[in-house]
């Protein structure tokens, strides 16, 4: 009798593809009185984390590539348990947006990945669903919802969603290094009384602009969340790109509270848009950082998706390959 294991005549893999987009740093972020609950009001940007999931549903544990991503197998399995399947399988990420700079690589990634399980598991986790399972792990932008939303991150929980402004031009200038952001969020600094009011009326401010897409207002907010920010911790080179920006009819700065690029705003469909942006570069390629270009996310863009393909072998016939796949648009 032949006691070696063969083969299946038939295997089945199941793959399922998962994207979530990044933001530019926050267009304001303060704590509020009353509850002293911190708060960011989110600003998506057109730069995305995927995942891929293979599902192995007789098999211990998960294969992660970069092999550092061990925050997204803890949300692969939290997924997993949540949907009633056992087993492991293998996780590979790959990403548009920097680690440290403060654009929501982290949860970019978290959230691509329980799309991503979900679609190899077909179903779909909502965003209270994914909320849930980042509680568990770390404090989150609000990257799980299509649209700019006012966010408390440390819990990460839904303040409230406050539509799609119109693309924005970004000249993102990276000041370096690094931030940790769960070390960012454990610090115990003060805020006052006052500037707690003064946040209260930025949001109430910005959550009004954001709705009436009014960009001016919008631009203005950032700058102030910016110079708060700035006066918590050092940020040397917001006054020279407040500069730039007056002198090439920006409309604002923007920057990662718990990061470290800034960026000067400029309406997408400004009809000087190329010479501003190209003045904007000029200027800060003087300075002794980095300077990119970025577009934050708008109406017609797929904001995020997921699919599934699964594949059949056997030995008689070629691969087969079905696939489903889902959009989310704004």
């Amino acid at each position: 009798m032949d006691t070696q294991a063969r083969p299946k005549a038939t295997e089945t893999i199941v793959r399922g593809t998962g994207t979530a987009f990044g933001t530019f740093g926050e267009l304001l972020q303060g704590v509020l009185p009353g509850g002293d609950r911190h708060f960011m009001v989110t600003f998506p940007v057109a730069a995305w984390s995927t995942a891929v999931f293979r599902h192995s549903p007789d098999r211990d544990g998960f294969v992660v590539w970069p092999p550092h991503k061990g925050k997204a197998v803890r949300i692969a399995e939290l997924a997993l348990a949540a949907a009633g399947r056992s087993g492991g399988g293998s996780l590979e990420l790959s990403s548009e947006l920097p680690e440290g700079k403060g654009m929501a690589s982290s949860s970019a990634d978290l959230v691509a990945t329980v799309r991503a399980v979900g679609a190899a598991l077909g179903t779909t986790f909502d965003a209270a669903a994914i909320e849930s399972f980042l509680r568990e792990i770390e404090p989150t932008d609000g990257v799980m919802y299509d649209e700019i939303v006012a966010y408390y991150h440390r819990e990460a929980e839904l303040r409230e969603g406050l539509g799609i402004l119109p693309s924005l031009a970004i000249v993102a200038y990276d000041e370096g290094g690094q931030v940790d952001t769960i070390a960012h969020n454990r610090d115990a600094r003060q805020v006052s009384e006052a500037d707690k009011a003064e946040y209260a009326r930025l949001l109430d401010e910005l959550c009004g602009a954001v709705r009436a897409r009014d960009l001016t207002a919008v631009g203005r907010v950032a700058t102030r969340s910016s110079e708060l920010n700035a006066a918590a911790r050092s940020r040397r080179s917001l006054p020279e790109l407040r500069r730039i920006c007056e002198e090439t009819g920006g409309l604002g700065v923007a920057c990662a509270h718990s990061g470290t690029v800034l960026g000067i705003l400029y309406a997408a469909d400004d009809p000087e848009l190329t010479r501003k942006v190209g003045a904007a570069r000029a200027a800060c390629s003087a300075l002794p950082g980095t300077t990119t270009v970025h577009r934050s996310l708008g109406h017609g863009d797929v904001w995020s998706a997921c699919s599934m393909e699964v594949t059949a072998r056997d030995n008689t016939a070629p691969a087969r390959t079905a696939s489903t796949e889902h959009a989310w648009g704004a």
